[in-house]
This record gives structure tokens, C-alpha cells and sequence, in this order.
């Protein structure tokens, strides 16, 4: 396969990675979009951020995440505080149903790629995975 080919078989099945994973988003939690999953997960890695960091680390637009985050809040899956540093600045945490739902979905979505993923060798799952760090990086 020339390079060419190999560069648009991939942007061909990224695309369908993404679509999948959107559909299989909203399978597992109708209410959850993969955007809001990708957020909840962040903000309990961070143990909280602002809604300007969220944007910033995925580089989404300001009111993509404020209709996101105003969403989460509406469902009680996160909630504001004000940060110990500065009383002016809002930071968003994960509540307990929020925390509750990340590890459904999180669990739901680990399940899944064992099952997809199932028949791969060791090798193969080691290689695939430094791939992906490496595209992602």
C-alpha cells in the first residue's frame, strides 16, 4: 500500500471511529453526549476546572462548552464552586451522580472495547495502543 493510500484509508476509518463512537455514546447513556462523557471525564481527572479550561484543553469554542456545562448542571452532574484561591472564580466539580454516571458509562465503554477487541493478540493491543498515544500526542 502506497503511503497515500494508507494515509486516506486512515482518514476513512478514523471517521468511522468517530461515528461509532457517538452512536455507542449515546446508547449507553442517552442523556450522556460523547461530549459530555469527554468533560465529566476531564473534570475528574483535574478534580475540577473552570469552563475557560475545558474549552481550551479540547479546544472547543466558549459557548459549545457553556451550553454543555449548563446541561450537566441542569441534570445535577456537575455543580460550580467558587475557587479558595479567588472568590470570583467559578470552578466546576463532578457531583456524586455525576461521579455516579461517569463510572456507568465509563464502565459500559470498557466492556464494550473488551468485547471488540477480544480476539487481538497482546501484541497487537500494545502496538494499537502506542498508536493511538502517538496520533493523539
Amino acid at each position: 500500500m502506497h503511503s497515500a493510500d494508507a494515509v486516506e484509508t486512515i482518514q476513512r476509518e478514523m471517521t468511522v471511529f468517530a461515528r461509532r463512537a457517538r452512536a455507542a455514546a449515546g446508547r449507553m447513556h442517552p442523556e450522556l453526549s460523547l461530549v459530555s462523557y469527554t468533560l465529566l471525564g476531564h473534570l475528574e481527572e483535574s478534580g475540577g476546572c473552570r469552563a475557560t479550561d475545558l474549552a481550551a484543553h479540547y479546544a472547543l469554542d466558549k459557548s459549545t462548552v457553556s451550553r454543555q456545562v449548563a446541561g450537566l448542571e441542569r441534570a445535577g452532574l456537575i455543580e460550580r464552586r467558587p475557587d479558595p484561591a479567588d472568590q470570583r472564580v467559578q470552578v466546576l466539580h463532578l457531583t456524586r451522580s455525576g461521579r455516579d454516571i461517569l463510572a456507568q458509562v465509563t464502565e459500559s465503554r470498557r466492556a464494550a472495547f473488551r468485547e471488540r477487541l477480544a480476539g487481538w493478540s497482546a501484541e497487537d493491543l500494545e502496538r494499537f495502543a502506542e498508536y493511538l498515544v502517538r496520533y493523539n500526542a
